[in-house]
């Protein structure tokens, strides 16, 4: 009887034999469901093997084999081993992060498109030359057939698109299936030198495997020269990856390149997709039906038969780092594939990761540059506003108070820049001293005064503002600090004739909610807008012409050396909201350190200047990319279990660290204890990414063989981002 060996999502680094009536090679790479322990566990066939190290009597049989889906490449096979590999996490619970929930419990899967192209059937046409009395179906028909072959999605915002499920009822519109995914829509914009230089790099580069950073700065249109790039692919018969960093940016990119290829078969892929959208769009992809998938940090392991160029958007953002169970960065797996597969990938951003801008200056990836707009001629004029002798207003200067009358004066928008949500950090007693700290967690509970709640953003906790201090009954308790909703309260009081519109995670919590604030944004209907990151890149709103910045200067003394590079990075991607238009935009920068390099740089918007500096001090500090570090973390109810275990950990190490290994103390973590579980860690590093590879092998497979308290748990980070 043939021998299946499957990975299956447990902790542990092996995988599991099984017997099965009728497997065979075809089946490799297929998704089964198979006994496990007392219950069932689905998993993959990673290989046929002729004899097991178990007694072939001991060997369980496979439930069920799930056939009605293509399984899964080799290819595929090997990117979520070379995963596993690199960041130390047990292959099945790879696969497990891999595969949507549907498709991994080898469950049926609907071969229906979800957003089928659409055109007149004959009956249609029949229909409309017949003399028939007038309908709101047949509008929608003579709509139809002026508009051409189009996406459901959008013929149902045609002006009689609210017909169309009695048109697809009666026949007269059906499916059907595009000739050509690379024909662009007509009304593409025309390439800046800049760009077209870009586009015709990347096209006459040899074929295979080159990285390429496109640095362009906020405005230069990087989308453009994406979408390009796109259309070139497709007309290749090849297929195209497109990763962005947040949930949020997915549906305008994703309309976005839906219209600028109406024929082409456009998947989207992330987390908040309902299971049946996700596993048909990955079953698309595997297909090769789908000519485009678009995606966050998960569709990075979308299989694509036809692979031809992988984008990477935004790809400084911290958001391609997974900070839960497989701790892998989305953005060098996609370095890794577009390797494996021997294809092009393109790195885009305005203000790149350091590690990718100092690639692009050894030479390691190839540069391109987009240094000037595309629409407006100018980048915003940047002001910094010193506020170490102002008396100010919540968070507010007198000179962006004028700013802001002052663009309500001329109909343009102003956006105030705080990204720090709720109301007030803090509530506090000045009688005794009482702080509102979370029960659960090293951290305080936020104000929430829109519905008065007092929140943790770490752990979720929520309670009732209380109407007194709980300690001392006193019942003139204050917040301290300011979030999103008391600018947003302020504003509303000095600008009572204007529009304060907050934008946040707490005003935007669904895809509906944010679109919604998107298309009010949009359409003219706020003029003050408050807001967090979620408002710091990828928008593009032309009668925004003023961003405030409150607050900045508390990540100049973050303990994590990488806050200076993320404020930069938050700073000129929020600044390059303002004026993308043909109107000029201005940002202010109110700060207790105006002489600081990095507002300086700031100023000039000068990148490089900031990049060059900042590598220059994590060279002398012997920070990376100049050296190579691995996290191990421990959390248990109790902080000593969990130093306790990385201080053996840290003894281990120590016995078989090979010659330049540095193995630094355990410590508590920054915010210690989260959702009633203390944290700690331990850092170790090298200066070769090899050595640390090798070393972690076996350290993890000792650690692994360690006895541990039954409430500890613990987890490797391979390239941490936060230290």
């Amino acid at each position: 009887m043939p021998i299946v060996r499957v990975a299956l999502p447990v902790p542990l680094p092996q995988l599991f034999d099984y017997s099965s009536q009728d497997a065979c090679e075809e089946d490799v790479g297929r998704c089964v469901r198979v006994p496990f322990g007392r219950g069932e566990k689905s998993g993959v066939i990673v290989a046929l093997v002729a004899e097991s190290e178990l007694d072939p009597a001991r060997l369980k049989t496979v439930r069920h084999i799930q056939r009605e889906v293509a399984p899964l490449p080799a290819d595929w096979l090997e990117l979520v081993g070379f995963v596993a590999r690199y960041y130390h996490a047990p292959l099945g619970e790879v696969i497990a992060l891999a595969l949507p929930p549907g498709l991994r419990r080898a469950d049926a899967v609907s071969d229906r498109e979800s957003d089928p192209l659409l055109d007149l059937s004959d009956a249609g046409h029949a229909a409309l030359a017949e003399t028939r009395r007038p309908s709101r179906a047949l509008a929608l028909l003579g709509e139809l057939r002026a508009a051409g072959v189009i996406r459901r999605s959008a013929a149902r915002e045609l002006p009689a698109g609210a017909a169309l499920g009695d048109a697809l009822k009666r026949g007269w519109v059906v499916a059907v299936r595009g000739t050509d995914p690379s024909q662009p829509a007509a009304n593409r914009p025309e390439l800046t030198d800049e760009q077209r230089a870009a586009v015709d790099a990347v096209a006459a580069a040899p074929d295979g495997f080159t990285p390429w950073l496109l640095q362009g700065v906020t405005g230069s249109g990087k989308t453009e020269v994406y979408l390009r790039l796109a259309e070139r692919t497709l007309a290749a018969g090849r297929q195209v990856l497109m990763l962005v960093p947040e949930i949020a940016l997915t549906p305008q990119l994703e309309s976005r390149v839906a219209n600028r290829f109406p024929a082409a078969c456009v998947v989207s892929l992330h987390s908040a997709l309902a299971e049946g959208a996700r596993s048909r769009g990955f079953v698309q992809a595997l297909e090769g039906r789908a000519d485009i998938v678009l995606g966050t940090r998960l569709s990075v392991f979308a299989p694509l038969p036809r692979l031809g160029l992988i984008l990477v958007d935004e790809e400084h953002d911290a958001s391609y780092k997974q900070q839960e169970g497989v701790r892998y960065s989305a953005r060098d797996v996609a370095v890794w594939r577009a390797h494996q597969r021997k294809v092009p990938v393109v790195l885009g951003s305005a203000t790149p990761s350091l590690e990718s801008w100092q690639h692009a200056r050894q030479a390691r990836y190839r540069s391109l540059r987009l240094d000037a707009r595309a629409l407006a001629s100018t980048l915003p004029a940047v002001r910094r506003i010193d506020t170490r002798r102002l008396k100010l207003d919540e968070g507010l200067s007198p000179q962006l108070k004028g700013a802001i009358g002052e663009r309500l004066a001329r109909g343009e928008q102003s956006l105030v820049f705080l990204n720090r949500r709720g109301y007030a950090p803090v509530l506090s007693c000045p009688a005794c001293g009482w702080v509102s700290h979370c029960p659960h967690c090293s951290a305080n509970l936020v104000v929430h005064l829109a519905d008065r709640r007092l929140r943790c953003h770490h752990c979720g906790c929520d309670t009732e503002v209380p109407h007194h201090c709980p300690v001392c009954n006193n019942q003139d308790i204050q917040p301290f600090g300011r979030g999103t909703q008391r600018i947003e309260a302020r504003l509303a009081e000095l600008f009572p004739a204007a529009r304060v519109l907050r934008v946040d995670r707490d005003s935007a919590r669904t895809r509906s909610q944010w679109e919604n604030l998107l298309a009010q944004i949009a359409g003219g209907e706020a003029d003050i807008l408050v807001g967090t990151q979620m408002m710091a890149k990828g928008h593009d709103f032309p009668q925004l012409t003023l961003v405030g910045v409150i607050g900045a200067d508390a990540s100049l003394h973050a303990a994590d050396f990488r806050a200076p590079e993320r404020l930069f990075q938050q700073l000129m991607q929020v600044g390059g909201r303002a004026g993308r238009a043909h109107l000029p935009g201005e940002v202010l920068v109110q700060t207790e350190y105006p002489d600081h390099p990095l507002y300086r740089c700031l100023v000039k918007h000068d990148f490089d200047a900031f990049a060059a500096s900042a590598l220059d001090e994590r060279r002398a500090a012997g920070f990376p990319p100049f050296t190579y570090q691995a996290m191990l973390r421990a959390d248990a109810p109790m902080l000593k279990d969990a130093m306790d275990f990385l201080a053996h950990a840290r003894r281990l190490a120590q016995e078989m660290a090979p010659a330049g290994l540095r193995v630094f103390d355990a410590v508590p973590m920054r915010l210690t204890r989260l959702a009633r579980r203390e944290r700690a860690q331990l850092l170790v590093e090298t200066d070769e990414r090899g050595p640390l590879q090798a070393f972690l092998v076996y350290w993890i497979e000792v650690l692994r063989a360690q006895r541990t308290p039954r409430e500890l748990r613990w987890q490797l980070d391979v390239d941490p981002l936060d230290v």
